[in-house]
């Protein structure tokens, strides 16, 4: 299972050379370089890093471990399973009269 998602993004010529410049500096890559600034930018914006308490991580846990195993269904299941519930015919009920 990868530990990373693969981005493409676009920068200005002028920002590239400059990234280049940091990176020959540095002795770093692009993507140490560019994680530093995500890094730099969330916590100067206070989206600070959520620590998931004990029992998140067994439920983690247990989700992973039942994902292995093959116990899921896809969104579009999900999906087609609530659609289908909502489209069942109700019973008709008598209709009390107005005598």
């Amino acid at each position: 299972m990868r530990t990373t998602d693969t981005l493409t993004i676009s920068l200005p010529p002028a920002m590239a050379k400059q990234m280049e410049r940091v990176q020959k500096e540095e002795n770093r890559t692009r993507s140490e370089l560019l994680r530093e600034a995500w890094r730099q930018y969330f916590e100067s914006r206070r989206f600070g890093v959520y620590t998931p308490t004990k029992s998140e991580l067994a439920a983690i846990r247990k989700g992973r471990a039942e994902i292995k195993r093959g116990k899921f269904v896809t969104l579009q299941q999900l999906l087609n399973d609530l659609d289908t519930s909502r489209r069942r015919t109700r019973t008709k009920t008598a209709r009390k009269s107005s005598r």
